[in-house]
């Protein structure tokens, strides 16, 4: 293995050496009409961005094993599968699985403690070329400026004077994301770690059920709620980012990059405007830009707008120059809405899942109505 490492190092410093002022990313994308196969291993890879990555590295011609404990399902690409290596064991306490076996690539998706990815990043050094770990924006947090990069000082430790406890688990991801990214550097150095630091993703196959209120509710047309119109929003469509991962994989592109959209800034009233065009239907927007009345409703936020105040003013303000330089793209919004819309309808979901979400007594989908006759009756 240590022969693949220097190869691998050997042929990045040419690249490097061949053109100083142009980013190896970029001279490659341009110069080289089909990336190598490449012997991916995916830690996690059943649940959200995973799938995504399967498909989209299958296609272009690479082989994909992944590592998880067998029992997550994937909802979309389920037909890609039988193609994938899938070894079975657990990150807490079993990865015999994982000891023998070279790889170019590690994708690790699932790193949700500091102690899985040193414990995987130390295992895997030696046996892979570089170390791909899937981080998160909320290494900022607090977000207390704006236009947020990759330089902006992280979460290294949580503060242990916070009572409330949203803020505590907040605090305790981003030094956990933080960590482990180190923890990546600190294995595979910085010459073959890439770091990944994704805003709020959306699409197809998404668990967490926080943006799925927008293509439902933009569906049904009618008057629609748009909570803080003015305030800026930021998100991704998760094949954006594992479509984009990969092909940085095929670059052999390392750093620490962020990864947020739309491309440009927008604010929320625009983004509603925009993802409405995504249905066939009439509708109305009911602005919403007083942020006591919103909060005395229940309202803080609304995916992907989060009221900008506080901990949280720059939530929507990381700047992704660096990735649109790397090559970043962005569907169109209208694509990413109705494509989720037509996932959340699909048989991939139960009847279950979808009402329990969509017949949330406390949800803002259920609430809405009343929300809006209390606008109303104030606004009087």
């Amino acid at each position: 293995m240590q022969k693949t490492r220097r190869k691998f190092l050997k042929n990045g410093l040419k690249i490097a050496l061949a053109s100083p002022l142009i980013s190896s990313s970029l001279l490659s994308f341009k110069t080289r009409k089909k990336a190598p196969t490449l012997r991916i291993l995916i830690l996690g890879g059943t649940s959200f961005l995973g799938p995504h990555q399967i498909a989209y590295a299958l296609d272009r011609g690479h082989s994909i094993s992944t590592f998880t404990r067998g029992k997550t399902k994937p909802s979309v690409h389920q037909d890609k599968f039988d193609r994938v290596n899938m070894l079975i064991g657990d990150r807490e306490n079993d990865l015999s699985a994982l000891e023998k076996g070279e790889w170019d690539v590690v994708i690790d998706n699932s790193g949700g403690k500091t102690d899985w990815t040193r414990k995987t990043a130390t295992l895997l050094k030696e046996r892979t070329g570089m170390y791909m770990y899937t981080s998160s924006t909320g290494v900022y947090y607090p977000y207390l400026g704006g236009q947020i990069d990759e330089n902006t000082e992280v979460l290294m430790k949580e503060p242990l004077d916070v009572v409330d406890e949203e803020m505590k688990l907040e605090y305790w991801y981003g030094v956990m994301k933080s960590t482990s990214e180190a923890e990546t550097i600190k294995a595979f150095g910085k010459d073959r770690s890439m770091i990944v630091r994704p805003t709020y993703m959306m699409g197809p196959a998404d668990k967490t059920d926080r943006f799925i209120h927008w293509p439902v509710r933009l569906a049904r047309g009618g008057q629609i709620m748009v909570p803080g119109p003015d305030d800026p929003v930021q998100y991704i469509d998760v094949r954006d980012v594992a479509e984009w991962m990969i092909r940085m994989a095929e670059e052999k592109t390392t750093g620490i990059f962020n990864v947020a959209g739309p491309e440009k800034e927008q604010n929320m009233m625009k983004f509603v405007q925009e993802a409405s065009g995504a249905f066939d239907v009439s509708c109305s927007f009911t602005a919403i830009d007083d942020d006591n009345f919103l909060k005395k409703n229940g309202v803080p936020y609304l995916i992907p707008w989060i009221m900008p105040e506080g901990n949280n003013y720059g939530t929507a303000r990381i700047s992704n120059r660096k990735g649109i330089k790397a090559g970043l793209t962005f569907r169109d919004l209208k694509v990413s809405v109705k494509d989720t819309h037509q996932w959340w309808y699909s048989d991939a979901l139960t009847d279950e899942r979808r009402n329990k979400f969509e017949q949330k007594p406390d949800a803002v989908l259920s609430r809405e109505a009343s929300i809006l006759k209390n606008w109303k009756a104030r606004q009087k």
